[in-house]
């Protein structure tokens, strides 16, 4: 019997969490060392992951009893113009290099995405190790992060507000409060479950510690993820309800002038850190962040929430799907005045031809419809090309870490 004859597909579940793990540090090279400088233990690692056994959607493929291959759907969701859709957050993906080019992985990812299908998670998000093998399988980039560094002469000068910030565990209660109320509000920010969080500080040092802005009301507006290591103060996360949150954020950062070099930390493309700093002169880098693909194009248009414009359109799309036979043919979409839209099978002539991928990025506003046509990415007749653009909103993703 041949080694490919051997292996089985099956759930991963808590009796084989520590297969999971050592096949996870084997993939992402996750050391002792590496551990121990994050104060986790071999039994605390092992621990740590088995919530994940036991609430996400974790598949492998089995050598007999050897855990060979695997990836991890957590049942996540995200805010898309103000409605909430069901997300397979991607993770965990993984094969032993002796079982590579065996074709795996991508029956994994086909079963995978056929149970998002039944679950109505019409949409996958992940951050890519390599983004030409996602984007091969259907996943497209949908937002950047900007990574920033700040020197100490450069932070902001103090500016007067009302409220005032508390230092308190990363854990605490108005953490999360503000947290809801901005992913209820950001268009494509995670809604963080207790599992979400979870994976959130899964390798955070122990000294990460969180400042919560409270305005004169003593309600939470905004708060600040840091901790501070060889003169820096690192930003994991700033979240901020308002302007008057972020300025008393960024007067907190700034107190800390006497006692670091610099601030670094990362952000998002509709953060203009540099516009508002009075020295504006700072260093940023720009690189992509997250991919996404939709899992069932029928299912997600039937939920999204298009342009209310008054007036019904139609457009007819070729549709192609590199993994998913239930994304691939000819389809009309209908669009209401109302913004509702649907996405039926269809014989008509298709006016404009696109594959999964592009339809992913154009739906969550990463690029706008007549970008992608300009670049081929959206082939077709212009003025459907231009009836796209008018129903779909345009506003500026928020992206932020699910791992």
């Amino acid at each position: 019997m041949s080694r490919l004859d051997r292996l089985k597909m099956g759930k991963v579940d808590t009796k084989h969490f520590q297969q999971f793990n050592e096949l996870l540090r084997y993939v992402f090279q996750v050391t002792k060392k590496d551990l121990q400088m994050v104060g986790w233990e071999e039994r605390e690692i092992a621990l740590a992951k088995k919530p994940v056994l036991d609430q996400a959607d974790v598949i492998g493929w089995f050598d007999g009893e050897k855990l060979v291959s695997q990836l991890a759907v957590y049942p996540f969701q995200v805010n898309i113009f103000g409605r909430t859709f069901e997300m397979g957050g991607l993770t965990g993906v993984g094969t032993y290099p002796e079982y590579a080019n065996m074709g795996l992985m991508y029956k994994l990812l086909r079963q995978a995405l056929a149970d998002m299908q039944q679950r109505k998670q019409s949409i996958s998000y992940l951050f890519p190790y390599s983004i030409p093998y996602y984007r091969q399988r259907g996943w497209e980039i949908i937002s950047d992060k900007m990574t920033f560094e700040v020197r100490d002469v450069q932070l902001p000068k103090i500016k007067k507000v009302p409220g005032y910030v508390e230092r308190l565990h990363i854990e605490h209660t108005d953490v999360r409060t503000v947290y809801k109320l901005f992913a209820s509000k950001m268009h494509a920010a995670m809604i963080r479950n207790d599992l979400a969080w979870d994976e959130y500080w899964r390798w955070d040092v122990d000294e990460l510690t969180a400042a919560v802005y409270y305005d004169h009301t003593h309600q939470p507006h905004g708060y600040l993820l840091y901790w501070i290591s060889e003169d820096i103060l690192h930003i994991k996360e700033m979240v901020y309800m308002d302007q008057e949150a972020r300025i008393g954020l960024w007067n907190f950062i700034g107190a800390h002038f006497s006692m670091v070099s610099k601030v670094v930390g990362n952000i998002f493309m509709n953060e203009p850190l540099a516009f508002w700093l009075e020295d504006g002169d700072i260093k940023e880098t720009i690189s992509p962040y997250f991919m996404a693909r939709i899992v069932d194009a029928k299912q997600f248009i039937d939920q999204y929430p298009f342009k209310a414009s008054g007036t019904d359109h139609k457009v007819t799309v070729k549709l192609e799907d590199p993994m998913l036979e239930w994304n691939q043919g000819v389809f009309t979409l209908y669009v209401s005045g109302g913004g509702k839209g649907e996405f039926i099978q269809s014989q008509e002539i298709p006016a404009v031809s696109l594959d999964i991928q592009t339809l992913t990025t154009m739906l969550l506003n990463y690029k706008r419809p007549s970008y992608l046509a300009s670049i081929s990415r959206l082939k077709g007749d212009v003025a459907a090309v231009t009836i796209l653009e008018n129903i779909i909103e345009m506003q500026t993703p928020y992206f932020s870490d699910y791992y």
